[in-house]
């Protein structure tokens, strides 16, 4: 008995026992079940030699090649943007980095002036003290003296 001959008869639930011949009935079975499964094979045999035989279109790449190239382009112009504007931002950051060390510089050459100016008005109010010849206190004292010499 074939594969498919059991196969049949098994999924119509003919077969009891394994091995047991169930008579006359089988035999037509099996004949049904065989030109069942041959025109099942020839008409699947004509669909694929029909499918073969078809003219087939050749489809338009024209339009798809324009869309896969503009979508490169897109795609391109989108990354270069993206490098171009962290070029910019680091090269923006530089700058003013560069601005900010430049206004510190002058804030502190300014505060050295006005240091050194407060310094030396310091030196001149401590010149002017030193260059006196009698001191304040005692100027009286200084101008009696003066006035003793002359005579």
């Amino acid at each position: 008995m074939s594969f498919w001959n059991k196969f049949g008869k098994m999924a119509h639930g003919r077969m009891s026992q394994p091995g047991a011949d169930n008579g006359a009935g089988d035999e037509t079975l099996d004949g049904e079940l065989e030109r069942v499964l041959t025109g099942f094979r020839l008409s699947v045999r004509a669909w694929s030699e029909a499918e073969l035989s078809r003219p087939r279109t050749m489809v338009a790449r024209s339009a798809h090649g324009w869309r896969l190239v503009a979508g490169w382009a897109l795609g391109c112009a989108l990354v270069a943007g993206g490098f171009s504007g962290g070029l910019y931002e680091r090269h923006h950051k530089v700058e003013m980095a560069k601005i900010a060390a430049a206004q510190e510089a002058e804030h502190q050459k300014q505060l050295a002036a006005q240091r050194a100016q407060e310094e030396e008005d310091l030196l001149a109010r401590v010149d002017s003290d030193i260059a006196r010849e009698v001191p304040s206190a005692m100027e009286p004292l200084a101008q009696l003296m003066d006035a003793d010499e002359t005579k």
